[in-house]
């Protein structure tokens, strides 16, 4: 008898997956539906009865399991890494990247006929999430998103609700297979569910991207499996016992073969005129697309080829993706709001009549700064062009200045608005010399900020206060049970005991660390204060020169600027922070509280050889890592900034440098590449 049912299980597992193929994935149904369900009854009833025949690989166990509490950390074996974009959306775009490619595979000696074409695998470029899938021995074992490239999440429940994806591959026994690829919702499922929500009176996802994304994230995997999700490979990552073909385009010929979906939007062609001609054939067919995609990808196809261009900046030079434009749309501006950040920053947004773009519909859209506000004369009453930045960020390009009425606002005062105080806390707000936006001082105080002064107080490398974490601030500080970091040393057990998943044991824990911090440096409680431009090593050049955090709160710009490294930037931040009253109260609330150091009197610091000079690194040196780099030149005193301005006394540069290589030219800073730096460092 078990027998008998173990092979009739095995026989409506292989039918069921191969109508889910068809249906799924060719989209050519080949049964009634009704017939589909009376299968599917069949196998739930004979699993039932014999639960030992159960298996992973079932179609009865993509219906999504116990919710889960987070998502289990997975590490990449063979990282996934994020490809170069092509800013150029013109055909100079893809002619670029060939250039590039050809210029590094002639220097490498790889490239033996100069005027030979190189071939490449043409794709699309899809708006969704990065999924790796591990298949052992052809079984989908382990599912996880792409994190930050070393470190992803295990969305594995979730990701079985995918009918689109084989728990089993055809024909693969490896011992090991990660399929890459991304996971997304078609245009018309995405319809589909809003309306389905809407009529229940639910709320409607936002765009098929984040629909795609949130819904992998969801921690109950009984509700990712109400959206109907898809998903496309476009590569591979670890593999063991399984034979590489000598192409990329072979290796997605054979996943298709193990039913594993391959988007048909795919192609090899030779040469820069081949990748152009399949930038503007998909940009002629992308509105006929049944999903979103925001351009397409080019890869050398040869996989020999791939290995001997290795990768530059953890990004594959072999390949790169070439965008679209965004898509715009005009509506009218009819307020401008300012909105404060988690880190202080004043942010206009342009309050809109709504508008559909880019597949969703947009009512607000970012000014970015005041800079930007005024350049493009923003007014309330203009009628403006709204872009999807990136495809994800709505942002106004332009006004349409024809169209301005006689009764428009006036031009944007972003100081003058305010007049000169946090919307959210009333604090000063301050604009940095060289800098673009306006923020709030309020740091200790402002509501707006307290999540991230909270997490950044609590920090290792601050306060050092084990389990104050995301979730926990988020509870703390959304039932007003702490609003300022000086609140955390009167939390009472019974309190934290209340909060979710936390038990009196882990209530007592977070209290312990918390008294433990009362006793920590000078160094550290500057740090922990968040004050902005002040990272860990300026913390400690403050205190080991101040001594006294009073001495320190007192200085002003000129006794600042004494310390090493401290220019005018970093001690206006400081003058700024430091002279806001709320601040002040805070600092004094957590004295009060027992938080202490051990003091002693200010000492001149040694002057060091690179003292004062600001230097900034662009493109790959042939032996020193960015890293190394910077290292090597603040031992020495030296400042490296991120960007080249008139204040820049060096630029490094090494391969690739790009316009930050341009601008030092332009600015005639001087340029310096590995050696010359080592021989200035000496």
């Amino acid at each position: 008898m078990k027998a008998s049912a173990a092979a009739r299980i095995a026989d409506l597992r292989a039918e069921i997956e191969k109508h889910n193929h068809q249906y799924y994935v060719l989209d050519q149904p080949s049964i009634p539906d009704a017939e589909y369900d009376r299968l599917f009854r069949e196998l739930q009833q004979l699993e039932a009865e014999h639960p030992e025949l159960v298996s992973a690989d079932s179609p009865t166990q993509r219906v999504g399991g116990k919710a889960l509490d987070s998502f289990a950390p997975v590490r990449h074996v063979v990282p996934m890494l994020s490809i170069r974009t092509e800013t150029d959306i013109s055909d100079e775009g893809a002619i670029a990247f060939d250039a590039r490619v050809r210029r590094e595979l002639s220097g490498s000696g790889s490239l033996e006929n100069g005027d030979a074409a190189i071939e490449y695998a043409c794709e699309l470029k899809f708006d969704g999430l990065a999924i790796s899938l591990r298949y052992e021995r052809g079984v989908l074992t382990q599912a996880a998103t792409r994190g930050d490239g070393e470190t992803g999440e295990d969305v594995t429940q979730n990701v079985r609700t995918i009918h689109c994806i084989p728990l089993r591959l055809k024909n693969c026994d490896a011992a090991v297979l990660e399929v890459r690829g991304e996971v997304y919702m078609r245009r018309d499922d995405f319809d589909r569910y809003n309306e389905a929500q809407r009529e229940q009176g639910l709320a409607a996802l936002v765009n098929p991207r984040n629909g795609a994304a949130g819904s992998i994230r969801q921690l109950d995997p009984a509700l990712a499996a109400k959206r109907p999700l898809s998903f496309f490979a476009y590569g591979l990552g670890e593999t063991q016992g399984w034979v590489a073909p000598a192409t990329h385009s072979a290796t997605l010929d054979a996943l298709e073969k193990m039913g594993v979906p391959v988007n048909g939007e795919r192609t090899v062609v030779s040469g820069a005129q081949g990748l152009v001609e399949f930038h503007r054939r998909i940009a002629a067919k992308r509105d006929e697309l049944p999903f979103d995609i925001d351009g397409v990808v080019y890869k050398v196809n040869s996989l020999a080829l791939q290995a001997q261009l290795g990768f530059v900046t953890r990004e594959p030079r072999w390949a790169c993706a070439h965008k679209y434009p965004a898509e715009e749309q005009m509506t009218v501006v009819r307020e401008i709001d300012i909105q404060v950040g988690r880190t202080g920053k004043l942010t206009p947004v342009a309050k809109l009549e709504p508008v559909f773009v880019g597949g969703t519909t947009v009512s607000n859209a970012t000014l970015h700064n005041e800079d930007e506000t005024r350049r493009k004369d923003v007014r309330v009453g203009d009628t403006v062009i709204v872009r999807r930045a990136g495809d994800v960020i709505p942002e106004v390009v332009g006004v349409a200045l024809d169209r301005r009425p006689a009764n428009a606002g006036e031009p944007f005062d972003l100081y003058k608005r305010l007049d000169g105080k946090c919307p959210v806390c009333g604090s000063h707000i301050v604009r940095e010399e060289g800098e673009a936006n306006w923020r709030c001082t309020g740091g200790l105080y402002c509501p707006a900020q307290r999540k991230q002064a909270l997490l950044h107080f609590a920090g290792r490398r601050a306060m050092d206060i084990e389990g104050l974490g995301d979730k926990l601030v988020e509870q703390l500080v959304d039932s007003d049970i702490v609003t300022t970091p000086a609140d955390l040393y009167a939390l009472k057990i019974a309190t934290l005991a209340e909060l979710d998943r936390m038990g009196e044991k882990s209530a007592q824990n977070l209290l312990d660390a918390i008294g433990h911090s009362q006793q920590t440096t000078l160094a550290r409680f500057v740090y922990a204060l968040g004050i902005r431009n002040v990272g860990e090593a300026t913390a400690k050049d403050l205190a080991r020169h101040f001594g006294a955090l009073d001495a320190l709160m007192a200085a002003d710009e000129e006794r600042l600027q004494q310390v090493p490294d401290v220019g005018p930037v970093v001690a206006q931040s400081l003058r700024a922070f430091f002279g806001e009253p709320h601040n002040s109260d805070v600092i004094q609330q957590l004295r009060d509280a027992g938080v202490n150091w051990e003091e002693h009197e200010g000492m001149k610091m040694e002057v060091l050889p690179l003292s004062g000079k600001i230097f900034v690194l662009t493109g790959t040196l042939p032996t020193l890592s960015r890293e190394e780099a910077k290292t090597l030149l603040e031992a020495q005193g030296a400042k490296v900034a991120g960007s080249v301005s008139k204040k820049t006394d060096y630029v490094v540069a090494g391969e690739e440098a790009g316009s930050k290589l341009d601008k030092a030219r332009a600015l005639g800073v001087p340029v310096l590449d590995e050696e010359g730096l080592r021989g200035m460092l000496k």
